[in-house]
């Protein structure tokens, strides 16, 4: 294999590649630019054997993706100093690509080759990694974990052609940041990330991002659950396959729900989202206490969510490294958009640890981890701390989060489910205080059917709070009419 000077290094000489493949695919490259379109989505700079050669296909990419032209004369000023091309000739060495060019309808399969070579060469490494790792016995070392980590970046590599990304150029990064902000611009000026359905909120997140971990957390009763399934539901209502902004298939609306339901049973969670779908109450659901209106709106919502794509887990008291494969083999098999988890504090660590503090640290960190390897946003809630009760505003704050120094340090943005008619509620005089009893009741009035939703981090935007309407009775939240746009009939 070539070191970073150009040379070949013996010890991996044995390593599988094809050098002649490479040079004939940067050959046709350099002087037919359009052949880049084609093999673009086949091969990058890292798969390239020769280091020298992976650095000559990014400038060339970059420069062609800017619609200038990359030919031998035009790359000869970025890379005339590279040390490793000055090993194999110089600028010189560029001509002599370009003249061992090959047909441009050959291009694909040599872009082909290069790649099947490099996985090859990962797989290789992978291999020797775990049998390395297999055959040292140590306490720290159990063989689960190594399985886990395995699958892991076996994952990786079939996901993304390269098992460890390590490094990448501020030009690669500069790109991706651009292309995020585009997909945004061409929604006019809206969403870079999912929608959740409920407009107010999504202004203030921008929707969901990828890699994004969020905590939804709130004191029993407030509706989390109810919150994280209307949400769930809105996204998988709204998907639709397509080709994506980079090429690729995936969703271009809405997107395909995972969630772990480690509280609830999967049957509860979907009567759940079926009474917010049909407009039923949830306890006639239960009791089959239904109108016949009603039982035929359930059936309807039952057929209409029968393609939706969200998959529930109700395996309680989940590791987290299972968690992490489960969700790894649902986006390889059935693709992943958004990952929920009901609720963080009932995920196991993957191996006991001496304090509850630390615990909840590796599950924050480890949650953190698969929105970052999957790229995709996972909401997580969260049990907050008694000491809400103690308060006279019994509005959360960061500091309420049970365990909350690494909940809140982990999170991206963590937000407060919170309804003030719960605790108002809790406060009917006496039917002899007439006075008091109006004061309530009016006070009640306002507060019926409303919920906010408190923003207490956001690290890439700004923190508020967002009002919804809240139906108790369906478990369902919902963009708040206000009265303005009532009475000039606008809905939601």
């Amino acid at each position: 294999m070539a070191d970073g000077s150009g040379g070949l290094d013996a010890a991996t000489q044995a390593q599988p590649h094809n050098i002649e493949a490479e040079q004939a695919l940067l050959g046709a490259l350099l002087v037919n630019n359009d052949i880049y379109d084609r093999v673009a989505g086949i091969v990058q700079a890292e798969h390239f054997y020769e280091p020298v050669h992976g650095r000559i296909f990014e400038v060339a990419a970059r420069r062609i993706q800017r619609n200038a032209l990359a030919s031998p004369v035009t790359l000869k000023a970025f890379l005339e100093d590279d040390p490793g091309l000055q090993e194999l000739g110089g600028p010189a060495y560029l001509a002599r690509l370009a003249g061992a060019s090959i047909s441009t309808l050959a291009a694909r399969d040599y872009a082909q080759m290069v790649y099947d070579l490099a996985i090859r060469r990962d797989l290789i490494g992978i291999g020797h990694e775990i049998a390395d790792q297999a055959s040292r016995v140590d306490v720290e070392n159990e063989p689960a974990e190594q399985i886990v980590a395995a699958e892991q970046r076996l994952y990786q590599l079939g996901e993304k052609g390269n098992a460890d990304t390590g490094f990448q150029s501020f030009l690669k990064a500069v790109t991706e940041a651009v292309e995020v902000a585009n997909a945004a611009y061409q929604r006019d000026g809206g969403l870079a990330g999912i929608s959740t359905g409920l407009t107010d909120m999504d202004k203030k997140l921008g929707g969901l991002h990828p890699s994004d971990l969020l905590i939804l957390a709130g004191r029993p009763s407030m509706g989390k659950t109810s919150l994280a399934t209307n949400i769930a539901f809105n996204i998988a209502k709204a998907y639709e396959k397509g080709t994506k902004p980079d090429g690729t298939p995936g969703a271009v609306n809405g997107g395909v729900v995972g969630f772990y339901s480690l509280e609830m049973s999967a049957e509860q969670l979907a009567a759940r989202i079926l009474s917010e779908a049909a407009r039923v109450p949830s306890e006639s659901i239960r009791r089959g206490d239904m109108t016949e209106d009603e039982f035929r709106r359930f059936v309807q919502a039952a057929k209409d969510l029968e393609s939706c794509p969200l998959y529930i887990d109700d395996t309680p008291a989940l590791p987290i490294s299972t968690l992490a494969a489960r969700a790894r083999r649902l986006k390889r098999q059935h693709g992943l958009d958004v990952l929920m988890v009901d609720y963080l504090q009932l995920v196991r660590p993957a191996s006991a640890k001496d304090s509850r503090v630390n615990e909840v640290s590796e599950i924050t960190q480890g949650l953190k981890a698969i929105a970052k390897e999957l790229n995709i946003p996972v909401i997580a809630l969260s049990q907050l701390s008694r000491q809400v009760e103690s308060r006279e505003d019994k509005r959360p704050q960061l500091s309420d989060l049970r365990e909350s120094g690494s909940i809140e340090q982990d999170a991206d943005v963590v937000m407060f489910v919170f309804r003030e008619e719960y605790y108002k509620e809790r406060e009917k005089p006496g039917d002899h205080d007439i006075e008091g009893m109006m004061k309530w009741q009016e006070e009640m009035s306002q507060l019926h059917g409303r919920a906010e939703v408190i923003i207490g981090k956001q690290r890439h935007g700004p923190i508020g709070t967002v009002d919804l309407a809240f139906e108790g009775q369906f478990t369902r939240f919902s963009n708040l009419v206000r009265a303005y746009q009532q009475s000039s009939g606008e809905g939601f």
